[in-house]
């Protein structure tokens, strides 16, 4: 394994004193990364994207998201996620494992505020009774939160419908929506649906997606955002 020259910075991916990582464990990220780029080879996305769609890749070791799975950027959305990032918005979640996935430290270094409320007994007797889900429950709940701020769906569908509807009927303007969730039922359908709303938004083509793939986006742009405002 080649070694590592902590003394250099990549604002793509930090530095083991910024990341908080020891030598040999960023040694190893990086050679992963060394991998994925010469696996991959050319390709269309700018600088900032790829390097989104790169952490995706050594999370999921699925190169699917740099191809037929793709991974789409609406107009100015990485942009958007550093308004956030400046504003110590609120980042939502539709499940717990997203925001366990997380980086805490990068999350804390910004000022940032991580919700998940999926798991409230109080929507889960809800749920019973209006035969919703609890995700798309929970999105309700955190409208106030979801509005000027991110909200990370990665692994329920009807989750992110609701967030579009929510949406369309004006009562959340998020400054960016991550949504890629995974599945059989209605997550290739609803990350279409995504693509036409008028906010800043980050998802994928196709049934792939799940919660590594959607805490390494939020996490990639972290990286980003610290490396270029320290």
């Amino acid at each position: 394994m080649g070694s590592f020259n902590d003394k250099s910075e990549d604002y793509k991916i930090g530095s083991p004193t910024t990341r908080d990582m020891s030598k040999r464990a960023f040694g190893i990220e990086k050679q992963s990364f060394d991998i994925i780029e010469s696996e991959i080879g050319s390709h269309d996305y700018t600088e900032n994207q790829w390097t989104v769609v790169r952490r995706v890749i050594h999370a999921t070791a699925d190169f699917d998201f740099a191809r037929s799975d793709r991974i789409i950027f609406s107009k100015n959305a990485i942009e958007s996620a550093y308004i956030a990032f400046s504003r110590n918005s609120h980042i939502v979640t539709d499940v717990e494992m997203v925001l366990h996935g997380i980086n805490k430290k990068s999350m804390s270094d910004i000022g940032l505020r991580g919700i998940c409320v999926i798991n409230d007994p109080k929507l889960k007797e809800i749920s019973k009774i209006s035969n919703k889900t609890r995700s798309e429950l929970a999105m309700r709940e955190c409208a106030k939160k979801i509005d000027k701020g991110i909200v990370i769906i990665g692994n329920a569908p009807t989750a992110l419908y609701e967030v579009i509807s929510m949406i369309e009927e004006k009562e959340i303007s998020p400054l960016l929506v991550i949504g890629i969730p995974v599945g059989f039922v209605s997550a290739v359908e609803s990350k279409r649906d995504l693509s036409k709303v008028e906010v800043p938004y980050i998802t994928n083509t196709g049934r792939k997606g799940g919660s590594s793939a959607a805490s390494s986006i939020i996490n990639s742009l972290m990286l980003m955002y610290m490396s270029k405002n320290k």
